[in-house]
């Protein structure tokens, strides 16, 4: 059964609200960029992170592998529909920055103040299973 696992330990902690935020910032500031630094901060740290980190580092990553994958889906969906210059580009668009985009934005914040407080926390939909109570 998944447990909401807390921390007290502050380097735990600093690792979860560190990959909370360059999830956030890979979606908000800087695209693409903030991405590499969160995988590479995931093959740094890890196999060595608490439980609240390691969980953190997990959502983040797949859900933003996730986010990823659905803006390609939607530039593939814009591309049959008649390319950049259809009639259907931005209707598509402005739809996927208000449905999709902002809700992986809403998810991020969830997860860093759940990050913040030390806790374990599950991306729905998208996210891995929380950790098993041993």
């Amino acid at each position: 059964m998944p447990v909401s696992l807390k921390t007290e330990d502050p380097a735990d902690t600093r690792l979860a609200v560190i990959a909370e935020a360059l999830y956030l910032a890979n979606l908000l500031l800087i695209p693409g960029l903030g991405f590499l630094i969160l995988l590479g901060l995931y093959w740094k740290r890890h196999a060595g992170a608490g439980p609240v980190g390691r969980c953190h580092l997990e959502q983040t990553v797949t859900a933003s592998l996730w986010g990823g994958f659905l803006l390609v889906v939607i530039n593939g969906l814009i591309i049959l529909l008649g390319g950049y210059d259809g009639a259907w580009t931005w209707l598509i668009v402005i739809l996927y920055f208000t449905m999709v985009h902002s809700t992986f934005i809403l998810l991020g914040m969830i997860g860093l103040i759940k990050a913040m407080a030390g806790q374990c926390w599950k991306y729905p939909l998208v996210g891995h299973r929380l950790p098993v109570e041993a």
